[in-house]
């Protein structure tokens, strides 16, 4: 078991947003589903035998879901950050993420649930911390100017 584990509250999209994760990451399969029992019903106001909890992996990495109701929402003050090793798979998971969602500016998305996520190419890193604070200054500009972040742009931009 790991030690800590990201635990999302949906209103009742639980399941849903937890098969929709699943399809989009090539590594990631749902582990639990666990339903409400009649003391778990009554105490949430939500129906016996829906959905409460799913228990899901990307990566090897435990997400659980929870149907908890509307009390709570999602903020850009938590986000997921995918680190990404080539433009391919910034695009898919760009436009995965972000259909019905919002895509916003620096790889920052939030998707059709309301759960933001940062799609970040792996060299991004790199060529903000360059040695030559011109370069990763070039970097940034060029970064700000971008909502789905660019590998080849940010290289130029670097004078790569």
């Amino acid at each position: 078991m790991q030690k800590i584990t990201p635990f999302l509250w949906f209103d009742n999209q639980a399941e849903e947003a937890a098969n929709y994760y699943v399809s989009i990451f090539p590594n990631a399969k749902i582990l639990n589903v666990a339903r409400y029992s009649e003391g778990g019903a009554q105490a949430s106001e939500r129906p016996r035998g829906s959905v409460m909890t799913v228990v899901f992996q990307i990566d090897g990495q435990q997400f659980i879901a929870l149907n908890g109701g509307p009390v709570f929402s999602f903020t850009p003050a938590i986000s997921f950050v995918v680190n990404c090793h080539a433009q391919d798979e910034v695009d898919r998971l760009w436009d995965r993420l972000s259909a019905g969602g919002e895509q916003q500016q620096c790889g920052w998305l939030r998707d059709r649930y309301g759960v933001t996520w940062q799609i970040v190419p792996s060299i991004l890193g790199e060529l903000l911390g360059h040695p030559d604070p011109a370069t990763s200054q070039r970097v940034m500009q060029a970064m700000l100017q971008m909502k789905k972040l660019d590998i080849k742009g940010l290289q130029q931009a670097a004078g790569a």
